[in-house]
């Protein structure tokens, strides 16, 4: 089935941003306006798994999940309270591991990692993954639109981390970044990371794929708004407001002087508007934020020689709650939602002209 997908591939990228709530798509083409580029909004994976669950709850199914490593949020909630119903959920184990790093704490969540279908009716049988290629090209052939050559997706990947807390592995990726200097968009992998196993399962479904995780590619896209565009030079803090995590940048330029990261769910206007101050001047620490749990803070030493950082623009699905924070709304090509899109497009562009000066090896 792959083979047959990729035979069929021209000229122009296919570009998928996998979040917690949808899953947005573009397809795009040089020469095209953005405007005119064919955009999907659809829910996000786990969204659609979570609802197959709870279906499955209210007709009294026992779940067998098979398939590939996936985001949890949604369709984890789903689970447990489809065992808190008194129902049996049964999972391979690589869709096991969408859960936890840990199979046995997997198991002491409920779920019975097994090595083949059991049998036991009633029985629903859900695939898991991340992407399906397969939806996607029907959808892309029924309107006469040709599949592009080049597919970037991005997801939201904590690092396989099964006896230490994931939110480090996840913020170490980022640290090196900003201590490397080299720019976010060389986060866009064709051979991801060994530990990145949500990316390493999007290679897998589709082998040809260029893989990102959705923070960096945030930041990427919100920088096309012409309104940062200008101002840029002076330095910025982009917080991308997303439904599990909110993620700020200092960037100036090309260049990513500071990461900061936390979970939505535990931020409020005030504590985000103290941690965004702290962290433009270089004093909010990493353990403070870990010690909060959030994933952590970085600043490059030379932050406060490059910039105050002082303009401060919003993206996400969740922005408009932190309206009073006071900053741009930012929204590349006039649509916000394709803002991590945008960002794959651009990092693709930028490695690619990397490799054309001689500076990266990969891209093509």
């Amino acid at each position: 089935m792959e083979n047959r997908i990729e035979s069929s591939f021209e000229d122009g990228i296919l570009a998928i941003d996998i979040g917690s709530g949808t899953q947005d798509i573009l397809v795009w083409k040089e020469g095209v306006n953005p405007e005119n580029c064919p955009k999907m909004i659809f829910p996000s994976p786990t969204t659609i798994i979570a609802g197959v669950i709870r279906r499955a709850t209210e007709q009294r199914s026992h779940v067998f999940l098979k398939g590939r490593t996936m985001g949890g949020g949604p369709c984890a909630a789903a689970v447990r309270a489809h065992i808190k119903a008194g129902l049996r959920v049964f999972a391979l184990e690589q869709a096991a591991l969408t859960f936890h790093d840990d199979l046995g704490k997997v198991a002491r969540m409920g779920i019975e990692v097994v090595s083949s279908r059991p049998s036991v009716e009633p029985m629903v049988e859900l695939e898991m993954g991340d992407l399906r290629i397969d939806a996607i090209k029907h959808v892309l052939e029924t309107y006469y639109i040709p599949m592009p050559r080049h597919l970037l997706v991005a997801v939201q990947d904590h690092g396989y981390s099964p006896n230490t807390s994931n939110r480090i592995v996840r913020f170490q990726m980022w640290r090196k970044a900003v201590e490397a200097e080299a720019g976010l968009h060389h986060l866009l992998f064709s051979s991801p990371p060994a530990n990145m196993t949500r990316m390493l399962a999007i290679k897998q479904a589709a082998p040809w794929a260029w893989v990102m995780d959705t923070g960096p590619a945030a930041i990427l896209g919100a920088l096309l708004d012409p309104w940062l565009e200008k101002r840029k030079h002076e330095g910025i803090t982009i917080v991308n407001v997303g439904n599990e995590h909110v993620l700020a940048a200092l960037v100036k330029n090309n260049r990513t002087f500071g990461i900061y990261e936390h979970h939505t769910s535990l931020m409020t206007i005030e504590k985000l508007r103290d941690h965004l101050e702290r962290f433009r001047r270089g004093t909010l620490t990493n353990q403070e934020v870990f010690n909060d749990m959030g994933h952590g803070c970085f600043v490059h030493p030379q932050a406060g020689r490059a910039s105050d950082f002082s303009h401060l623009a919003l993206t996400g699905p969740n922005r408009v709650a932190f309206d009073r924070l006071g900053g741009h709304m930012a929204s590349p090509f006039g649509d916000m939602m394709l803002t991590g899109c945008f960002g794959l497009v651009e990092a693709f562009t930028r490695l690619k002209r990397d490799r054309k000066n001689g500076r990266h090896q990969e891209a093509d």
